[in-house]
């Protein structure tokens, strides 16, 4: 990276791509809950579906950007002190179009090598089993051969259809209204290493929504989660009052508010020529 406009602690900051799970963990726990799915997203099955990128001043972390594969555009976590996530977006980490997850202050450091598009506030809510209510009600846990009315719950287009895996490796339960599913709830991720689950994928169908589905699923979704994680967190909108309130009525907090994203990578229009030239160069010489 150019150092001339930069100061002298920036001068010093060294980005470079890292596997090591045990300084990732370390960083990463010194915010648990907001860095929930980067936590999770160390244990070995998801592990080999991320990239990563940190950012050291003499050795020691200062921030981290977490690519993840699978999905367009590619989701990126960005966690640590502004000129350290630049460093990482400039040189490591670098999608054309990505989904970001970031802390409002970090929006800053983004905005060096990507246009970021407008978008509402997110909450990120928690509950460990102290606080957490029950919420007994009449679920059945889904299973891998329901997948299909699972995505006609959802509504998915092919290209977004899920696979039975996400019930056999995640957690689902749903509500059936005369044998038809009319809500479900399911997991994101889980690390029983961590001790930490991400609740999601929490929907009703239209025709039966305001009779407290959504927190019955939510409910045996996390009451069964929490007899292994310290914690289970999820993410909703901060202009979504029926989904906070169902939330909360289990116990569920606010710990922070944070953005997401959608970024389109911003370069000069001739930061591809010297390679182009390179080429033109080649093909003379031979």
């Amino acid at each position: 990276m150019t150092t001339g406009a930069l100061s002298r602690r920036e001068q010093a900051i060294v980005a470079t791509e890292t596997a090591d799970r045990s300084m990732l963990r370390a960083f990463l726990e010194t915010d648990r809950l907001y860095s929930a799915y980067a936590l999770c997203d160390l244990d070995d099955r998801e592990f080999l579906r991320t990239r990563w990128g940190v950012a050291s001043v003499a050795g020691r972390p200062i921030a981290v950007v977490l690519q993840y594969a699978g999905y367009a555009p590619q989701p990126i976590f960005v966690m640590g002190e502004n000129p350290g996530i630049a460093a990482v977006l400039s040189t490591i980490i670098k999608p054309r179009a990505a989904y970001v997850a970031a802390k409002k202050e970090h929006l800053a450091a983004l905005a060096g090598n990507y246009r970021v598009e407008a978008g509402p506030a997110m909450l990120r809510m928690w509950v460990d089993s102290a606080h957490f209510r029950p919420f007994p009600a009449d679920v059945q846990r889904l299973l891998p051969v329901e997948i299909g009315e699972l995505n006609r719950l959802y509504q998915l287009g092919f290209a977004s259809w899920l696979p039975a895996s996400a019930i056999t490796d995640g957690l689902y339960y749903g509500i059936r209204v005369g044998g038809r599913l009319v809500s479900a709830a399911g997991t994101h991720v889980i690390s029983r290493a961590a001790k930490l689950a991400v609740v999601g994928n929490v929907m009703t169908h239209a025709d039966f929504r305001g009779r407290g589905y959504a927190t019955a699923v939510t409910g045996a979704v996390t009451a069964d989660l929490l007899k292994f994680c310290d914690q289970v967190v999820l993410n909703v909108r901060a202009d979504n009052p029926p989904a906070l309130a169902a939330y909360r009525r289990l116990g569920y907090q606010v710990s922070m508010t944070f953005e997401e994203r959608l970024i389109h990578r911003t370069e000069p229009p001739w930061s591809g020529w010297s390679g182009t030239f390179r080429r033109i160069f080649a093909r003379k010489e031979s």
